[in-house]
């Protein structure tokens, strides 16, 4: 797996978190601005699974087990967008925090399949 890609990952999911958490200390909802930066979390997680995926079948092993990496490498794409869902249903300061939950598990996760691949 790609280092960068997973740093690059868990820094802008951690700045993300501390965004959304400012918004949500000063009682704001999530707006438009939010979910751009959701959106390139959520694409770079995208690409993380991509190249996962893309290693795993070129014959790469991940030291964990594929089958947790795979699940591992699901559950961080869809951590942001599903905060971003719920979000929207909650308009807010909780909505705020909510992504910025789901940001912070999305590094946690990182962190994980850092360890999983066998970093």
């Amino acid at each position: 797996m790609l280092d960068a890609l997973t740093v690059a990952v868990g820094v802008t999911a951690l700045a993300l978190a501390a965004w959304c958490g400012f918004a949500a200390y000063r009682d704001q909802p999530t707006k438009d601005w939010h979910f751009i930066g959701m959106a390139v979390v959520s694409l770079l997680a995208l690409a993380q699974l991509v190249v996962g995926i893309v290693q795993l079948a070129r014959g790469e092993k991940a030291h964990g087990g594929s089958t947790i990496f795979v699940v591992y490498l699901i559950g961080a794409f869809a951590s942001v967008p599903a905060a971003g869902f719920l979000s929207l249903a909650e308009r807010t300061r909780w909505g705020s925090a909510t992504v910025a939950a789901g940001a912070v598990v999305l590094a946690v996760l990182e962190v994980r399949l850092y360890d999983i691949w066998g970093g």
